[in-house]
């Protein structure tokens, strides 16, 4: 829940900061960036913790468990996408 949180303040940041045409679109890139890096971060210290706590008892999964863990890294490509399109 934390992380789709995360994700829409860095939407709002981009939305607010998308129509400027001075130094503050560097500072929604940063945001969306930063942002974006904080909600991975957290997504993947839960994911990855319940993943290895899994994997001794399921090691057959594996598979799944780094599926999930790609899902959660995703969230920082999204901000640096965003990040890219607002300074470009």
């Amino acid at each position: 829940m934390q992380t789709k949180a995360i994700l829409a303040a860095v939407l709002l940041a981009v939305a607010t900061f998308a129509q400027t045409t001075g130094g503050e679109r560097y500072i929604g890139a940063g945001l969306a960036m930063g942002l974006a890096g904080l909600g991975a971060g957290l997504g993947i210290a839960i994911a990855g913790a319940a993943a290895m706590s899994a994997l001794v008892e399921r090691p057959q999964e594996r598979t799944w468990y780094l599926i999930f863990l790609a899902l959660a890294e995703a969230i920082a490509i999204y901000g640096l996408l965003i990040s890219l399109l607002l300074v470009l």
